[in-house]
């Protein structure tokens, strides 16, 4: 049986299925200046704790929660190659023309793909306990004020959340379209990096193609089922944020705060 695609909303009754999706939102938010902020080995901690109890509280699989993770090994790996050898810096350990390598870059290169990643997970984590229409009225109702300065903010909301929706159908096609090419003899696992870089090709153009497709397809059956603009829509009443929305924000809110004193 395959598994899930990466981003896929899972179904479930855990604490984060449970919360309003403009908590979670905010809560994402917060806790992405709180990673961004890290400055320390205790403020990483912090933030190590905090998501891996929400994969707790989510009752994900961690296979599933940092599925992200493992589809972009190679562009974590560039980004640790271009900090650590253009990060300049102190006591030089070793350089080649404008490439050098000091133990500051290294730090860097570390913090940067630890970002990366930590991010990646908490967005991912987002997507896999939220409905794609949750996500739609929650970022219509936070970018709402945004409409006093002629911003079309249902209009947006809509075009983030089927971009949200799309992502990981994409990575499972990607993925189908790999597997073909590799029937037909493509080498992405080649040593030689021409023939890597020649076996992409076949790949991202079929891609692309599904893309255009899709984005055609949807926007007829939008046509049919009479859709002008998301302002004409019905909506839902919003029910208003209960306990467990205000105890996450205060939570998350502590976690940024506490980060700030943890700054060396």
């Amino acid at each position: 049986m395959r598994s899930l695609p990466t981003g896929q909303y899972i179904p479930g009754h855990s604490f984060l299925h449970r919360l309003d999706a403009r908590a979670k939102i905010l809560c994402l938010f917060i806790l992405m200046a709180a990673v961004i902020g890290a400055a320390s080995l205790w403020g990483y901690a912090l933030v190590l704790v905090a998501i891996a109890l929400l994969v707790l509280l989510s009752r994900l699989p961690l296979r599933s929660a940092v599925a992200p993770v493992r589809g972009v090994y190679w562009f974590l790996l560039v980004i640790f190659l271009m900090n650590t050898l253009f990060f300049g810096g102190e006591d030089v350990l070793a350089s080649w023309g404008i490439f050098q390598i000091a133990p500051a870059g290294i730090k860097q290169g570390f913090r940067v793909v630890g970002n990366v990643v930590l991010i990646l997970i908490l967005g991912n984590l987002l997507t896999m306990t939220t409905l794609p229409t949750q996500v739609t009225t929650a970022l219509a109702s936070l970018i709402k004020p945004l409409k006093f300065i002629g911003v079309p903010t249902e209009d947006v909301a809509l075009i983030i959340s089927i971009a949200l929706h799309f992502i990981p159908t994409f990575m499972e096609e990607t993925e189908l379209i790999k597997m073909a090419q590799i029937a037909r003899g493509a080498r992405f696992e080649s040593r030689k990096l021409s023939e890597r870089a020649a076996s992409f090709i076949p790949l991202v153009v079929p891609v692309f193609i599904s893309a255009f497709r899709r984005a055609d397809a949807l926007a007829l059956a939008m046509e049919a089922r009479g859709y002008r603009n998301a302002k004409n829509r019905t909506k839902r009443e919003k029910a208003p944020l209960v306990a467990g929305d205000y105890c996450a924000l205060m939570v998350c809110a502590l976690i940024c705060l506490v980060q700030i004193f943890l700054r060396p």
